[in-house]
């Protein structure tokens, strides 16, 4: 699968709350969680928002980060949607912390 399509498929979040839960990460599970409660999404939901926001604001270096991930993983998928997921939980802690409305500032593009 290419990385496109792998992008395409978590911004579905039913794609991205099954494969969250596949990863079997119940420490990120509960982040992912907490995260998307104050958003008013579901795990899915942030998920997907994870991957979209990330396709659209990380940097050359965060990028570059998830193709180190990939070429040292064996399900790329899940490999993919943890990078993107960690990614945005840091984004919003630090943001939701600087002071922004809601921690919402990732899909602002600030």
């Amino acid at each position: 699968m290419l990385l496109g399509q792998v992008l395409q498929r978590l911004g579905d979040e039913a794609f991205a709350a099954e494969a969250l839960l596949a990863m079997g990460d119940l420490p990120l599970m509960v982040e992912v969680e907490a995260a998307g409660q104050n958003f008013g999404e579901s795990p899915g939901e942030y998920a997907a928002g994870a991957s979209r926001r990330f396709a659209a604001l990380a940097s050359n270096e965060d990028w570059l980060g998830m193709m180190t991930a990939l070429e040292r993983a064996e399900d790329a998928g899940a490999a993919c949607l943890k990078h993107m997921v960690e990614w945005a939980l840091r984004h919003d802690k630090t943001e939701s912390d600087d002071g922004c409305a809601g921690g919402h500032c990732t899909c602002k593009g600030s």
